[in-house]
């Protein structure tokens, strides 16, 4: 909610943008906790994802990095993550 208070000063706006992250995450949840047992490199790829921020946090001082380049790099981890996991359910199964 900081965050979002930084950003706008309507209480209105500031309310309804946490209850709809609040009901977005919590259907991602269970949708991830549906497919859990079919994303096995899951953890690695959220694992990159927290390197990545982290150092982009540490190293913000010195280097740019650009929103846009920071969500490609994300998605294509989670991407990644994915296909791999999909791929190894799949040989494994067959």
């Amino acid at each position: 909610m900081p965050a979002v208070l930084a950003v706008s000063h309507h209480p209105f706006v500031v309310y309804t943008s946490n209850i709809c992250a609040i009901l977005g995450l919590r259907a991602l949840y269970f949708l991830l906790a549906g497919l859990l047992h079919r994303l096995h490199f899951l953890h690695f790829g959220l694992a990159a994802i927290l390197g990545f921020v982290g150092a982009k946090m540490l190293l913000a001082k010195w280097v740019e990095v650009p929103v846009s380049i920071s969500l490609g790099i994300i998605v294509v981890i989670v991407l990644a993550a994915t296909a791999a996991s999909l791929i190894y359910t799949r040989t494994s199964h067959a």
